[in-house]
């Protein structure tokens, strides 16, 4: 009996301690909770955020210049101020605003995509640009090139020829958009460039030239035969 009342102190001490242990690691608990859903929030708003976005944008710029160097497939067109340009499969317009400043002020670049959605990005980039009066975006469906005859000083398919069901069909009937002495420019991952030769070649049209300076990819500049 004697031992009676430790004992009982003893298990009064335990169920506190539990008691304090449970406690403290529910408040870790929430706070951990409430750190991960600020966390969160804090993730939603920066790419919500209209400060934090344009830094992204230039970020995924500064990647595509890079990895792209739009700079020759400037080169490739043979670009000046006041030509016409389309820009076929053109999408969120990272290339897009280069060909633009090539032919800024008093050129044109039609930019086609067959999804309007990835045009609405497109245009954001181009207003941010200053280059608004000089691009057009245009949805297309993706068998028809959609563009308007003896229009065009040059044609750009960058990265899409591939997608075409069919290479030559598309080709000959975009040739017609052309004007006199106009040319085509495929550039694409090199794995594609058979097809991409074959189906131009098939098509009509006569390869200029051709660059590899970016690893793993190629530029080709195609002409209509006897078209001056």
């Amino acid at each position: 009996m004697r031992h009676a009342a430790p004992r009982a102190a003893c298990y009064l001490r335990t169920v506190v301690r539990f008691a304090m242990l449970a406690f403290l690691a529910g408040l870790s608990a929430a706070s951990l909770g409430a750190c991960g859903k600020g966390d969160a929030q804090a993730d939603d708003h920066a790419r919500k955020d209209p400060v934090t976005r344009p830094a992204q944008d230039q970020s995924e710029e500064a990647r595509f210049d890079r990895e792209r160097h739009p700079e020759l497939i400037v080169e490739a067109l043979g670009l000046k101020p006041g030509m016409v340009v389309a820009d076929v499969g053109a999408g969120t317009g990272l290339l897009t605003v280069h060909l633009a400043r090539a032919v800024a002020p008093d050129g044109k670049i039609v930019a086609t995509d067959v999804d309007g959605a990835v045009l609405d990005m497109l245009q954001s980039r181009v207003d941010a640009a200053g280059l608004t009066k000089v691009v057009e975006r245009r949805v297309v469906a993706g068998d028809a090139p959609g563009l308007e005859p003896g229009t065009y000083d040059a044609i750009l398919l960058a990265q899409v020829d591939h997608l075409f069901n069919d290479r030559a069909a598309w080709l000959r009937a975009a040739i017609p958009a052309l004007k006199p002495g106009g040319r085509v420019v495929i550039e694409n991952r090199i794995y594609n460039r058979a097809g991409a030769i074959e189906g131009a070649q098939a098509a009509g049209l006569h390869l200029d030239r051709e660059s590899n300076d970016v690893p793993g990819e190629f530029i080709a500049t195609f002409s209509v035969p006897g078209a001056k």
